[in-house]
């Protein structure tokens, strides 16, 4: 596996988590959730890339239990290509079911209620796609090698 940050990003209509790993992507640390609809979202996220450098980029791909693309994916597709508009880094998609869902019950686990916890659950659920993601690179190689 090759040595390098990893970061990752679950998009939401109101929010967007956000999730980086160590260089050794050991820990994956989720980061302050980003507002979807601030003007400055994309110089934020510049700004991440900029300050943890990650060699590849992950973001969460919506996926029903049956396996088909949720309604949510054309908003997703829109979102990758604002990230292709700035950044080179390798951007893979990864399949988010229940990553939302596992975030809130570790987050229920540690005490916190869904009410307080709305804004922790969507890096939180960032940060379980990128285990997931790291997961898989780990047991079958690059992502881009699938």
């Amino acid at each position: 596996m090759q040595r390098g940050r990893r970061m990752a990003f679950d998009y939401g209509d109101v929010r967007i988590g956000v999730a980086v790993s160590d260089r050794d992507s050991i820990l994956v640390t989720p980061l302050a959730a980003l507002s979807a609809q601030s003007p400055t979202l994309i110089d934020e996220i510049r700004a991440l890339i900029e300050e943890y450098e990650p060699i590849v980029l992950v973001v969460g791909e919506p996926r029903h239990l049956s396996g088909r693309a949720s309604s949510t994916m054309e908003s997703v597709e829109r979102f990758l290509l604002q990230l292709q508009s700035i950044t080179n880094t390798p951007i893979r998609l990864v399949d988010e079911r229940l990553s939302t869902v596992s975030a809130a019950g570790k987050l229920r686990a540690a005490g916190k209620d869904a009410k307080s916890s709305k804004s922790l659950i969507d890096s939180a659920a960032a940060a379980e796609i990128l285990e997931s993601a790291i997961n898989a690179e780990r047991h079958s190689g690059p992502l881009d090698e699938e």
